[in-house]
């Protein structure tokens, strides 16, 4: 197999009319080169210079030859030019991966702020809520809310933000209904409630307003039991009954006042957004900005 290094000093020998000039440019000795060109030559089975006391030059062989070895120096060298210039700034294609929820109700918004802020950054969303391996399927980043550690793996795991669960109800719900001031009381309401696999219905409730952590397991027979955030919201901001779900799922309308917060000093549960990433050094400046976005900006976001 050819050394492609003899190209490139093949290329320097006949731009510098010959050995002794590209041995000072190259600080190479003039026997080495010689010895390299006489390699190439034999590799290629063909002269490529005619070299004498008096006379340097290439042969027929030898300017077609050059013709191609510096059309290809200049692809090697645009090459690194554009790998530099992705590692100095942000540009190119950033594949990422995320759950419908997590599409719908957070990253809308954070992706356009980010391709405002970032004009040479593409991105693709994948949404789904299907398990994504993101290293055989060639994702860059995935980010995922779940309530209990993510398992160990190869990936490389960023924490971005909190992520706690409310319960909600309707404007209209707790205008025709007393509201509930205990946990106790919510016996006396329709619960919607989030299924979740191997998960019996109830509400684990959690109250650290007074520096004493309470903590309620309340069971549940539910009036609407779903796998989707979106019809329980619905449901709830028809006055259906109290629904617990992450608070930014529920952020807009609360903002708007058609949801509103029951027992508020109360949580209903805790949950993460994480971003998964293959590597921890060597990330691509697009990608890594990407993160950084997401871990400034998400906190913020998920306020109520």
């Amino acid at each position: 197999m050819l050394d492609l290094n003899d190209f490139f000093y093949f290329v320097h020998i006949v731009d510098c009319g010959g050995f002794t000039s590209a041995g000072r440019k190259l600080r190479i000795s003039k026997s080495t080169l010689s010895h390299r060109i006489q390699q190439l030559e034999a590799a290629l089975g063909v002269r490529l210079l005619n070299r004498t006391s008096r006379q340097f030059g290439m042969t027929n062989a030898g300017e077609e030859f050059y013709r191609h070895a510096v059309g290809m120096l200049q692809q090697a060298e645009q090459a690194e030019t554009v790998i530099k210039q992705r590692l100095s700034e942000p540009s190119g294609t950033v594949r990422f991966t995320t759950s419908v929820a997590n599409a719908q109700f957070v990253m809308r918004r954070l992706i356009v702020d980010f391709l405002v802020r970032f004009p040479k950054v593409n991105l693709v969303e994948h949404a789904t809520d299907r398990h994504v391996d993101i290293l055989s399927e060639n994702f860059d980043v995935a980010i995922r809310a779940h309530s209990v550690p993510l398992p160990d793996s190869a990936l490389v795991q960023r924490t971005l933000a909190p992520a706690p669960w409310f319960l909600f109800a309707g404007a209209s719900y707790l205008e025709r209904n007393t509201p509930p001031f205990t946990p106790q009381d919510l016996a006396r309401h329709p619960s919607l409630f989030m299924m979740r696999s191997g998960v019996v219905p109830s509400w684990h409730l959690r109250n650290q307003s007074n520096g004493n952590q309470q903590e309620v397991v309340l069971p549940l027979t539910p009036r609407l039991l779903g796998d989707d955030m979106v019809s329980l919201k619905e449901a709830a901001r028809a006055g259906l009954g109290i629904v617990a779900l992450p608070g930014y799922v529920c952020r807009d309308d609360v903002h708007s006042g058609q949801l509103l917060r029951v027992l508020p000093d109360w949580t209903a549960g805790d949950s993460t957004i994480t971003a998964l990433i293959p590597y921890r050094h060597g990330l691509l400046p697009s990608v890594r900005a990407f993160v950084e976005h997401l871990a400034a900006e998400l906190p913020k976001f998920l306020l109520l």
